[in-house]
């Protein structure tokens, strides 16, 4: 991890306007939270299904997105990826040291909010809260790996990215019986699902399977990340 790259990384971040999602979704997300304890309807099949529907289903794959295509694409599309071409920094260096800031962010605006809501839903029954901090981190690796792949291999990376996370993850994922083995947001809940003992929190994939798949498509995205940042020269960054 090159700590020169993660520093202008953050920077750049944080200060674009996309960044302004990082902030709005899990803001929501709390509030929401905040809302159900107060009109108290926060029972544990309720925070259950608020955990599910909206911190993996839709927070976590559109923080990701918004994460994972900003620490490189724009780099890529306005050709400042040139300067770092330039340097004496070994490829997989500046591929890991993105994903890195893309995990960081996902963990600080998608894992953190969701263990504060589960804490405001449900406190500490059932290990909801951490349970759901755990599958998050868990999904949120791998889908930063997914996306900082497609921000290198395509100029259209958040478009794909949208149509992936709404229709495949958000719409197949979840009623279509094929399609919910291959979802990295059914292999988060899967490891959820082992650390709580709520009976309403349930994955159609096992454990074993939803770590290895975790791992592949992890290892997966970065390899392609790499591979294809090693395929750019100077000029054709330019």
């Amino acid at each position: 991890m090159n700590p020169t790259i993660a520093m202008i990384t953050f920077r750049a971040m944080l200060g674009r306007r996309r960044a302004l999602l990082l902030f709005a979704l899990p803001l929501l997300l709390v509030v929401l939270a905040v809302a159900l304890r107060v009109t108290g309807v926060a029972d544990l099949e309720i925070s259950s299904l608020v955990l599910q529907r909206f911190a993996i289903a839709t927070l976590l794959p559109l923080v990701a997105l918004v994460a994972g295509t900003g620490v490189i694409g724009p780099e890529i599309d306005d050709g400042q990826i040139m300067y770092v071409l330039t340097k004496p920094i070994p490829r997989h260096v500046v591929v890991l040291t993105k994903l890195a800031v893309a995990i960081a962010l996902i963990a600080v605006f998608a894992v953190l909010p969701t263990f504060v809501a589960g804490l405001l839903l449900a406190g500490t029954t059932a290990q909801l809260a951490l349970a759901f901090g755990i599958g998050m981190l868990a999904g949120g690796i791998a889908y930063g790996a997914v996306f900082v792949a497609l921000a290198v291999v395509s100029r259209n990376a958040v478009v794909i990215g949208l149509l992936y996370a709404l229709v495949w993850e958000a719409l197949l994922g979840n009623f279509a019986p094929g399609a919910k083995s291959a979802s990295v947001q059914q292999w988060a809940l899967s490891v959820a699902d082992t650390f709580t003992s709520a009976s309403y929190v349930r994955s159609t994939v096992d454990l074993p399977v939803a770590v290895v798949l975790l791992v592949l498509v992890t290892a997966a995205g970065t390899l392609l990340a790499v591979l294809r940042l090693r395929s750019l020269t100077v000029a054709g960054a330019d």
